[in-house]
This record gives C-alpha cells, structure tokens and sequence, in this order.
C-alpha cells in the first residue's frame, strides 16, 4: 500500500478516520488489512479511536497503441498456453469466478472455437437473446457474465472453418455482446500462437496476458512461444501459472510431481516475468469443472480455491499497477476540408 491510496484523513483529538482505496478488488482479504491498518494508526501516540473505510475504484488500464478499448470493459485478460491440455480452461473460469468473489464486475468470453469448453464448465446452456437484432446479451451463472461460440450451435457439431471465418466469429462474440460494465473480461484463448490467437492478441484490446504451462519441459517449450507471441504484439505478460504442479495422494499423503517440478518457477524468472503461484493436479478440480461448478464456486472457503484467488489477486494487482487509459477523458477531434 502507498501513502496515495490514503484518502480523506481526519484528526480530531484522540479520533482518528481515513480511507483506503484499493485498484483491485481484494473482498477476502479487507478485515486483515482493516485490522493492521486500524492497529497501526493506535501504534501512534494519543490515538484513540481509529475509523477505517476500505473501497475499491478499479479503472481502465493501457492496452496496445492503435486498439481501441471496448465500450463498458475496462480491462482484458488473455489467458493463454502454448498447446492444449495444460488446464488453461479450468485456469481462466477458476480465475474469473475468484476476481468475482473478491468483489469485481467479471466477463468471460470464450475464444477456443474449434473447442468451447466454457458452455460446460461454467454449468451455463441456452442462446443468447437480442433486444435489436444486431447485439446478443450474455448469459450468466454463478455472478459472471459469459460469451462462448458453443452457446450458438448443437453440442456435437464440428466447426469445420478456416482461421479468417474463426476469427471474424470471434470478433464478433467480443463486440456484439451487451457486456455490462465489466472490471475484467477474462478471454480463454485457444491453444497454440496459430492464425486464430495471433489475430486476436494484435485486434483486442489486451491488458495483459497471464501463460498456463504444466512443468513438464514439452509444455514448457510451447508456452515460450506462446509469451514471445504477445511480447512481438506489445501485450504485456502478467504473470506465470504453473498447472498440475503436484500431486498429493488423498489416502496416504504422499508427494509427486508427476510432471516435473518448478518448470513454470524457471521460466518465469527466464523471462523476467512474474510467478503467479502453482496449481495441484487433484481429482476435485476435474470433477467440479465437469460438472458447471467450478472449483472457486463449488468450495468458495477450500484451500484450492484460495490459491486461485491469489492467483486472481495478483493479476489485478500487476494491472493495478499499470499506466492507466486517459483515452477516455480526451474529445474527439474531427478534421474536415475548410469550404
């Protein structure tokens, strides 16, 4: 915390109350910090009686130079691996809900065309409406909005396109959707740096870009490119999930990293980026994510769903952190020929 986030301070006498202003949304973590803020300020001689207000104001933060920003979305998250079957999926809805139970407005679109997973993992089926014909509102479940190409066609029908037609489809998943006053669209990118993902990270407004890898040295070869990917379109990286980091055995206890240990650690480090905390490979995960109710939604309270959250904590954070978008404040200035 910084002396700026320190707002409204009033001393009367002994009585003492200020306010707090986070960028981040931080639900689980404001009676701690209430607690140590409001010990500090008695720590002060003839302080008596401490009043603390803890509020959140996220804001809209930079994103690539030329890209507009999206109409009530203020920031875009890419979740990304460099190949399919490291749990990026169940990484970004477990990181959604987690920015949603810390107290923000949240957005998920899913980008995997070729394999929308999202429809299932977030327990949500149906069509979007449209109140006009050319827009089509989000669905929602479990307090995040969601997006996804499987919501528009059958379960089990193959999307035979080529990467042009994806592309446009996504693009208009992202731009025809009612998205309503999101802090964070968090984006389940498809897998790989092909065609699909590249256009995407160089057309969308992008905050940052948060890889999922396993630390098996196979993933981890594919999630470079997948982070030298975005460093070529000027997406900065916001971190490192390392996935299935470890198995704990549920009847004796015992420890094994199945697929290597601390791969995700290096790299991050390799790339000068941030570790933002290892995922176990447990069974629960797999289970609730089958079955609509994700991780963070199924056991809000578990110890799994608050590595997710400080996972998710972090991610706003580094946003946070970041210059913030004035695009907004400046008028729109019109050149036309003098008669």
């Amino acid at each position: 915390m910084t002396t700026r986030q320190l707002k409204g301070l009033r001393v009367d006498d002994g009585d003492v109350a200020f306010e707090v202003e986070l960028g981040y949304p931080a639900r689980s973590q404001e009676p701690a910090l209430r607690k140590a803020l409001v010990a500090a300020a008695r720590a002060v001689p003839g302080v008596e009686n401490v009043s603390v207000q803890i509020v959140t104001r996220i804001t809209a933060h930079a994103v690539q130079r030329g890209v507009p920003l999206l109409p009530r979305v203020k920031n875009i998250v890419a979740v990304a691996s460099g190949k399919g079957g490291v749990g990026k999926s169940t990484t970004a809805v477990n990181l959604a809900l987690a920015l949603a139970a810390e107290g923000a407005s949240v957005g998920l679109l899913d980008a995997d065309i070729y394999g929308p997973s999202q429809p299932t993992m977030m327990g949500v089926q149906g069509r979007p409406q449209s109140h006009d014909g050319q827009t089509m509102e989000p669905l929602e479940n479990h307090g995040v909005q969601v997006i996804s190409i499987g919501f528009l066609v059958e379960p089990d029908q193959a999307m035979i396109w080529r990467g042009p037609m994806a592309t446009q489809a996504l693009e208009q998943l992202l731009r025809q959707t009612n998205w309503r006053d999101l802090d964070y669209l968090i984006i389940d990118m498809p897998p790989g740096t092909g065609d699909i993902a590249l256009t995407l990270s160089q057309r969308v407004p992008l905050t940052g870009a948060v890889i999922v890898t396993t630390p098996q040295d196979i993933a981890l070869l594919d999630a470079r490119k997948g982070i030298r990917m975005f460093e070529k379109v000027g997406v900065p990286i916001l971190g490192v999930v390392e996935n299935m980091s470890v198995h704990v055995c549920p009847n004796c206890g015992h420890v094994e990293h199945i697929f290597g240990e601390g791969g995700g650690r290096r790299m991050a480090a390799d790339f000068g980026v941030d570790d933002l905390g290892a995922l176990p490979l447990n069974l629960s995960i797999r289970l609730q994510a089958d079955s609509g109710t994700p991780t963070v939604a199924a056991e809000p309270d578990g110890e799994i769903a608050a590595r997710y959250k400080a996972v998710a904590r972090q991610v706003a954070v580094k946003i946070a952190q970041r210059a913030k978008d004035y695009s907004s404040k400046f008028p729109t200035i019109t050149v036309s020929k003098g008669t």
